[in-house]
């Protein structure tokens, strides 16, 4: 009967010492798996602070452009009103009687009818043919 106990005993501890080897196995997986799941969490942390700081560079980015926008914008508008204030002036100018009566003169001169001056010009066919006659 001790012979039986002591087989059993062995065949117990065998059992355990398997157990335990299977146990340091799967221990040895879990580890391994673990650490790749540690260094795969790392790279998504980098990547995450990457596209943090890219966000932020195209954030930056954008909101200069927006106050470079808003310059230009301004210097476009000042630039605006400036034209107008010459278009107008140019306008007055040209409806000035002294300048209609020198393009009336020059157009003449360079053979146009008083018909065409008189369409050039807005005024009516006797009013070019009266500076025409004043003049020449």
């Amino acid at each position: 009967m001790t012979t039986l106990l002591l087989i059993l005993l062995s065949l117990t501890e065998l059992v355990l010492l398997t157990v335990v080897i299977l146990f340091f196995i799967r221990l040895k997986k879990s580890e391994s798996l673990l650490m790749e799941l540690q260094s795969k969490q790392q790279e998504f942390i980098n990547k995450l602070h990457f596209n943090a700081q890219l966000e932020n560079e195209l954030v930056n980015t954008f909101e200069k452009r927006q106050a470079e926008l808003s310059i230009l914008d301004k210097q476009l508008e000042e630039k605006s009103a400036k034209l107008e204030k010459i278009i107008k002036q140019a306008q007055e100018f040209s409806k000035s009687p002294q300048f209609l009566r020198q393009i009336i003169l020059t157009g003449h001169r360079a053979g146009k009818s008083a018909s065409q001056l008189a369409k050039g010009t807005g005024l009516t066919l006797d009013e070019v043919e009266l500076i025409i006659d004043q003049g020449g």
